[in-house]
């Protein structure tokens, strides 16, 4: 993924590319061998409010202080207690303006350019582009933007290409891999913009592990949030887990509110939707998928085994234990074994693996690649 501030966009033909001949001018370009999608999210950093009001709320309704201080007194308050770096870094692309109909043209492993855009009205632009060149698979190619006025800025997107046949891993994020608290919106606020990022124990080892058992799988990690937090989450990511695709919600929320309905609000939908989408991708490749009980990845992944047979080969959700009685009050049956039988009825029972502890899915996993 791309993000980026854009300044005057290029005018360009959108499906033209413009590869750099490295052998004779009068040689043929190979056809197209390769097909990679690419997202972009685009914001203005010119323009950035100022984050101390948000602050100051964040640090009310997390408890880190009085619910009566002014604005003033939370930020006082808040810099006896922590750092406020961290918080300022992580709101900012909640406070840059989003930049709807945008383009952005980019250098695909200095061998050819193509634009990418424009983008939506929440800042989001999702192209599958063509190669105009070949490469071994495992190939990685860095996406650079092409740029030329000072205000812009860009992060470099990396692409590994991949065989349609192999193994492959789709793991949601949030109370899968990463403690977010997601049944919380307090908890949500608190985990996402004040702690450190903690990974759920054993995980980290557990996807070191699925390298090895699934001999070098590709992983997708898919998940509600918006893409304001994809530095955030990626940044994670890199520190503690395999590399792979990050899928988040096409959405560039400029409040809190709007995060915490993404990680809730029409989670199914979604997450099918782009279930389907890494169908179309690699339909000959085998997956498990990977979730927690906090949402929707039962239901998710039950209804897309249920459309493809045979291309999900294993479906393991961690169980989450509810923190307080309200929780378990609004959802009793979250964590049942009704809810379960549903969401994958139909399915294989020795397919799908409800589990506390990520040694359950090692085991698993092992009999599975026997």
């Amino acid at each position: 993924s791309l993000t980026t501030c854009s300044g005057q966009d290029k005018k360009v033909n959108k499906h033209k590319a413009d590869p750099v001949v490295r052998a004779s001018p009068d040689e043929p370009l190979p056809p197209p061998q390769w097909e990679v999608e690419y997202v972009a999210a685009y914001f203005s950093r010119e323009t950035c409010r100022d984050a101390s009001h948000v602050i100051a709320d964040i640090a009310r309704l997390v408890g880190l202080a009085r619910g009566s201080a002014s604005e003033e007194e939370c930020l006082g308050e808040l810099k006896d207690k922590l750092d406020i770096t961290p918080i300022k870094k992580r709101l900012e692309p909640f406070l840059n303006p989003i930049l709807p109909r945008h383009t952005i043209r980019v250098n695909i492993g200095d061998v050819e350019t193509q634009t990418l855009g424009p983008s939506t009205s929440s800042g989001i632009s999702s192209d599958l582009l063509r190669l105009h060149f070949d490469a071994p698979a495992g190939t990685q190619l860095t996406t650079t933007a092409d740029i030329d006025s000072p205000p812009c800025w860009a992060v470099p997107g990396r692409t590994v290409l991949a065989e349609p046949t192999g193994w492959g891993v789709i793991s949601d994020i949030d109370d899968t891999i990463k403690i977010t608290g997601t049944l919380s919106p307090v908890a949500v606020l608190k985990s996402t913009f004040i702690d450190t990022p903690t990974p759920v124990a054993g995980m980290p080892e557990l996807y070191t592990d699925l390298v090895k058992l699934l001999a070098d799988p590709i992983f997708f990690y898919l998940s509600g949030s918006p893409y304001n937090l994809y530095p955030f989450l990626r940044s994670f990511r890199k520190e503690h887990f395999p590399d792979g695709t990050m899928i988040l919600r096409d959405a560039s929320w400029q409040n809190l509110g709007g995060l915490i309905s993404s990680l809730s609000v029409d989670v199914k939908t979604y997450k099918v939707d782009r279930l389907e989408k890494m169908h179309t991708w690699f339909p000959d490749r085998q997956f498990i998928c990977i979730g927690d009980s906090t949402q929707k990845d039962p239901e998710s992944y039950g209804e897309i085994a249920r459309r493809h047979p045979g291309w999900i080969k294993a479906i393991y959700i961690r169980r989450v234990a509810d923190e307080n009685d309200i929780q378990g009050a609004l959802d009793p049956d979250r964590n049942s074994n009704k809810r379960f039988e549903t969401a994958f009825k139909g399915l294989d029972e020795k397919m799908w693996l409800v589990f506390d502890d990520a040694d359950e899915v090692r085991r698993n996993v092992q009999l599975l690649t026997r």
